[in-house]
């Protein structure tokens, strides 16, 4: 018998509410095994099916309404994280989110089978407002569907769990050794792109305080390259900041009032994009810096803010409250 069905024996519904739990919010840990597990020793009167369903399915409502509130409360920042690997952040952002929008509540019902929408599927829900009723209520219906699936699966082929896990425990070998291989060649990658930002020239920077000087002096223009943040009626930037989409200076250079200096910022880690954009604007011939530490920093000097125009958000669907 497996390690991982011998553990569920032993630690019996702990086992069972703390993997559901995981993999809701986002820990990639395999419930849908562990329920088949579950499922077995149901069948051979090892584990009670009351108990293990009363554990996991209440376990995935928790995970999943805490994905849903952070999505709720932080709008649209978690889909911004995950669309900042494309290589247009807004369409990417524009196109997650109408989709969601056309299929959401049909979605919420198989999310839990699709790999990479289960765990986007709450957070989604939360920041396009659909009701918290509607959310529950569908949620529920789609985690007992997929729990109640392979919980199922495992109980009616529970005489043949000992061969497909021993089986897994061979093939796991196997995969841990693919999954090594991989993460050396994520960090030799990693590594190679911090040896190739090394090797780039250094964007000149300015400080918050003196970008603020410079732009009331009449000296400068600042950019905002922010990959997203334009999508909140509540958004705001620094005080006197026009847009400039992060993958617009590639196919054009902004217009600049009598050659005056660029200066860029965005939130990202290291000004990575704010760093990028310059670059390409140095490359054209535009005197560009970056300000240091971004919206942050800004924020922190105490230096002023404006609210985003109306006309300049972005506004994307919601569900009808």
């Amino acid at each position: 018998m497996d390690l991982s069905l011998t553990a569920l024996l032993q630690h019996g519904y702990l086992i069972v509410i703390a993997v559901v739990f995981l993999e809701s919010v986002g820990v990639p840990i395999p419930a849908a095994l562990v329920m088949l597990f579950a499922g077995s020793a149901c069948a051979q009167h090892q584990l009670n099916t009351g108990y293990v369903l009363a554990s996991a399915i209440p376990a995935m409502l928790a995970g999943d309404t805490l994905m849903y509130l952070m999505g709720r409360y932080t709008g649209w920042w978690l889909l911004g994280i995950l669309c900042r690997l494309s290589l247009q952040p807004e369409a990417c952002i524009f196109r997650s989110a109408e989709s969601f929008y056309r299929r959401g509540r049909k979605l919420l019902l198989i999310a839990k089978f699709l790999p990479g929408i289960n765990t986007m599927a709450a957070p989604l829900a939360g920041s396009m407002r659909m009701r918290a009723s509607e959310f529950l209520r569908l949620d529920s219906a789609g985690a007992v569907l997929y729990l109640g699936a392979y919980f199922s699966v495992g109980y009616a082929f529970s005489g043949a769990i000992g061969a497909i896990t021993k089986g897994y425990k061979a093939f796991g070998h196997l995969l841990g050794f693919v999954f090594l291989v991989l993460a050396v060649l994520y960090v030799g990658w990693q590594v190679a792109l911090w040896l190739r930002s090394r090797s780039l020239e250094p964007v000149p920077s300015i400080s918050p305080r003196d970008a603020a000087g410079a732009l009331s002096s009449g000296e400068a223009v600042i950019y905002d390259v922010r990959s997203h943040g334009y999508y909140e009626r509540n958004a705001t930037r620094i005080q006197g900041s026009k847009r400039l989409e992060p993958t617009a200076a590639r196919r054009e250079t902004p217009p600049i009032p009598d050659g005056r200096r660029v200066l860029v910022y965005c939130t990202c880690v290291r000004q990575a994009t704010s760093a990028r954009v310059a670059r390409e604007l140095l490359d054209k011939g535009t005197s560009c810096a970056v300000i240091v530490g971004g919206l942050r920093e800004w924020k922190k000097a105490g230096l002023p803010m404006e609210s985003v125009p109306e006309d300049e958000i972005a506004a994307l669907p919601a569900f009808d409250m």
